[in-house]
């Protein structure tokens, strides 16, 4: 059994509390059609990035904004295809709520939208593409989280499930927790400890002093 302590836990949504691979796939395939892009080569580029940040890499000679945000719009009334990471409710509910968040790539609107398609709690802090102005791999989206939560980043985990993400969370000084939801466990090295799946995942509160702390540890199951 593999254990970190920490005084509060960083979720990224995509890939981690929810299941949207199909959704997000099947929209930017449509906007690579459209934009007559190999729909293949674009798909390389998404994991763990910001929309407008993955335009940019891809067709660097289109409006990323407004390319963003079209895209953006159509994931954001889209559940088709999107399902709950089996244990994400019970995981997240575990939690106290002052000591958890939700760091993402994804904007506000969409986040929210699948939260409240599976009553997956909202955080008192998330943190979307809206609130930054550079996305993963940079670690401007966990400093930020981190900040909100009024916890140092060396005494937060970080569930990630992309290296991009990986490397966001180590660069702003948290321990890395990584599910092998989207990539295979090579391409996680770089976490401090991986995990198949989330329901392999448990949080424990423990007293320490005055203050609790939570122990994150990986089981099988």
């Amino acid at each position: 059994m593999e254990e970190l302590d920490c005084d509060a836990v960083v979720f990224d949504l995509d890939g981690v509390l929810v299941d949207s691979a199909a959704c997000i796939e099947r929209h930017w395939r449509r906007w690579a059609s459209e934009r007559g892009l190999d729909g293949d080569a674009v798909m390389l580029l998404t994991h763990g990035r910001p929309t407008v940040d993955t335009i940019r890499l891809a067709a660097p000679h289109l409006p990323a904004e407004a390319e963003a945000t079209r895209l953006n719009a159509w994931e954001a009334s889209d559940v088709d295809g999107v399902a709950e990471v089996e244990g994400a409710v019970q995981l997240v509910c575990s939690l106290p709520p002052s000591a958890w968040a939700i760091a993402t790539s994804g904007t506000r609107g969409t986040a929210l939208t699948r939260l409240r398609r599976f009553g997956i709690p909202i955080p008192g802090v998330l943190v979307t593409a809206d609130d930054i102005t550079r996305g993963k791999p940079n670690p401007e989206v966990y400093l930020l989280a981190a900040a909100k939560l009024d916890v140092l980043p060396a005494c937060c985990v970080a569930l990630e499930d992309t290296p991009a993400g990986i490397s966001a969370a180590r660069a702003a000084g948290m321990h890395v927790v990584a599910l092998a939801t989207t990539h295979p466990q090579v391409d996680l090295k770089e976490a401090h400890m991986r995990a198949d799946r989330l329901r392999d995942i448990r949080i424990s509160t423990n007293a320490i002093g005055a203050h609790g702390r939570l122990t994150v540890r990986i089981t099988e199951t």
